[in-house]
């Protein structure tokens, strides 16, 4: 027999289902050396790497020249902002700043959701889904990252102005949030938000450049990454390393990468395959002449997803993006993805295991870590296609019915009336 909630109950569930499963996450990041958690490091990110750079941002300069900085700008203003709470430490300041980009984001979809033919469906998702990546988002500033994204995309049947700004402050910080705007509609739609996503780009850029010295160099350390050991390209060479390759595991621009031979020419395959992914999408965008309330959210999916599975990075972190984009998506009932995010789901489930469980399996390419590694990624490779094929059939215009054909004439002339009637 079927439960009815009303809609004040399910809120209410909703709720009480977020306070406890962040308060879970909290619990977890305060027993991060746990060895259930494959030994501790989750937590190191803030209190250690984070906290160098707010130092060096204080002063007025990105970090210059350091291997690990490879993020944009708009990343300082994020990493200063935990100057806004002076009563507590860096790293408190910075979950506490989390937390509250989290709840944004779950109020966000749950306004969405209410409204007529919407669902709440996208709000259980971000609720139920990020703690399935254990205390991972709360010592990473991709939930922050997320919410620009998500706020964005909500904000398009609004404010079409507010939907371009918000996805350019976003791209500032960490770029990807600029795929939000690939799917908006032609015409005046689109004019609107991709001027103001230029303006607000253009805006913010020149405050930052004048805020911070170097604020570039982040290019010349994104170009140096190698293949990072949970990656689509890092799982072939996972494997191949446990069939007697000649290669090794070094940690190096903030990652544990690979290193020996062919490895370059599996990075260039891995920049081939996203430039592969770039095309499809603009000759999605151009030949697409149906859209639906849901297809600029499915369309930001669809290509966060392939730009995500084609990267040469692939870390857990990147999962809190695509549980956000889910989560739009579920909140539209004309969505194309709901297999897709239960893709997603899966996916997410398996990175918790690899990091920070089993991390030093994928680490030595034992059989247990490059299986793990072949199911995570096999998930996220069959959610790109799935996604992107979904997207492409829905943009497809509708065919028309077929009228029915009309019944053949007898090519013989008709017989001549008989006077009588008979």
């Amino acid at each position: 027999m079927s439960v009815y909630l009303s809609p004040r109950h399910r809120l209410l569930s909703l709720a009480a289902a977020w306070a406890v499963t962040r308060a879970l996450m909290l619990w977890l990041l305060t027993h991060d050396d746990a060895a259930v958690l494959g030994g501790g490091g989750v937590s190191r990110e803030v209190s250690h790497l984070y906290f160098r750079w707010y130092g060096v941002l204080s002063h007025g300069a990105c970090p210059v020249g350091d291997r690990l900085w490879q993020y944009p700008p708009g990343a300082g203003a994020v990493l200063l902002s935990p100057a806004l709470l002076p009563g507590l430490t860096y790293a408190r300041a910075f979950v506490t700043l989390t937390l509250l980009a989290d709840a944004v984001i779950a109020v966000a979809l749950v306004r969405a959701g209410s409204r007529p033919g919407r669902s709440l469906r996208g709000a259980t998702l971000w609720t139920l889904g990020l703690p399935l990546l254990l205390h991972v988002p709360l010592a990473r500033y991709d939930v922050q990252v997320t919410a620009f994204a998500v706020t964005s995309l909500l904000a398009l049947t609004r404010s079409r102005r507010a939907c371009g700004a918000l996805a350019a402050c976003g791209a500032l910080v960490k770029v990807w949030p600029a795929l939000a705007l690939l799917g908006t509609p032609r015409g005046r739609t689109t004019r609107e938000a991709w001027t103001s996503a230029a303006l607000a780009a253009a805006a913010l850029l020149a405050v930052l450049t004048a805020a911070f010295s170097g604020p570039f160099d982040f290019l010349r350390q994104q170009g140096g990454r190698g293949v990072q050991i949970e990656s689509l390209g890092g799982t072939v060479l996972g494997f191949a390393r446990h069939a007697g390759w000649r290669g090794s595991v070094r940690y190096q621009y903030g990652a544990m990468e690979f290193v020996g031979p062919h490895v370059p020419t599996v990075a260039a395959a891995s920049l081939a395959l996203t430039l592969v992914c770039f095309g499809l999408l603009l000759l999605w965008r151009v030949r697409a002449r149906r859209w639906t309330l849901a297809t600029p959210y499915d369309a930001a999916l669809a290509a966060v997803l392939l730009f995500t599975v084609t990267s040469r990075v692939i870390s857990p972190q990147y999962m809190v993006w695509l549980l956000g984009l889910s989560a739009v998506c579920l909140t539209s009932r004309h969505t194309t993805q709901r297999p897709v995010a239960a893709l997603i789901v899966a996916a997410t489930a398996v990175s918790s295991v690899v990091y920070p469980g089993l991390y030093e399996e994928v680490t030595r390419s034992t059989w247990t870590g490059c299986l793990l590694m072949l199911v995570r990624n096999g998930l996220l490779a069959t959610a790109a296609t799935l996604s992107f094929t979904r997207l492409w059939r829905s943009g497809l215009p509708a065919a028309e019915p077929r009228r029915p054909a009309a019944p053949a004439r007898d090519p013989r002339p008709a017989p001549a009336a008989s006077p009588t009637g008979h």
